[in-house]
Order: structure tokens, then sequence, then C-alpha cells
């Protein structure tokens, strides 16, 4: 049985790409030695390809481990994921939502602030 979004301690997103060849144990392995986390807690772990078509995504369930994939069909169809490779980023449900329908979790950006001139 699925568990609810909502019953996770944390979401968190592997900024960056991933090699995706990489399984369960990979994976795994990246939570525990790069994130220093605990890969058997209450969370949902994200990761995603180059291409940012396809996506991971771990979990721990009482005796073993989940293993979600979504791969986009269609043509130029993108995950907007953060491309910064960050170590790890904790997300909230509503930016999981957001992620999923191919907006961005990030808020976008307006102009900076100008420095007022002479125009002489």
């Amino acid at each position: 049985m699925l568990k609810e979004i909502t019953s996770y301690d944390g979401i968190y997103l592997a900024c960056g790409a991933t090699d995706l060849r990489k399984s369960v144990d990979g994976l795994a392995i990246i939570v525990k030695h790069e994130f220093n986390m605990d890969p058997f807690g209450n969370y949902l772990f994200l990761f995603c390809n180059r291409n940012r078509n396809r996506l991971k995504c771990l979990s721990w369930d009482k005796n073993g481990f989940v293993l979600y994939y979504k791969r986009l069909d269609g043509a130029g169809a993108r995950f907007k994921w953060p491309k910064e490779p960050a170590d790890v980023r904790n997300i909230t449900v509503s930016q999981l939502r957001l992620l999923m329908d191919g907006l961005s979790i990030d808020p976008p950006k307006g102009f900076g602030e100008v420095a007022a001139r002479d125009f002489c």
C-alpha cells in the first residue's frame, strides 16, 4: 500500500543531476554518504537525471525500500529541477506538486535594485 504523501517527515530533493542507472542500493548510498541522512527514516528522497525527464523517488516502508519512477513523455517535457548541485534541499508537499506539474519550485525573480545615477 502506498503511503500518503503528507505522512512523510520530510521530502528531500537531490539538486543537480543524478545517474538514474543507480537502483535502490546506489540511491540509498547517496542519501547516507553524500547527504549524511538516514535512508531508513520516514523521508522521501527525489532524484532527477541530466535531461530532467526522468525521476526516481526512494523511501523506506517498514520492511523494505520503495522506489518510484516517473518518465515524462512528449517532446520537450522536462522537470523544472534545480540545476545547482547543492547537497540536498528540503521541499514542501506544495512544492512537490508544483514540480510534478512541470512548474518551478522557486519563486520567480524580479528586477534587481538599480542605483540612481546622474544623467548629465
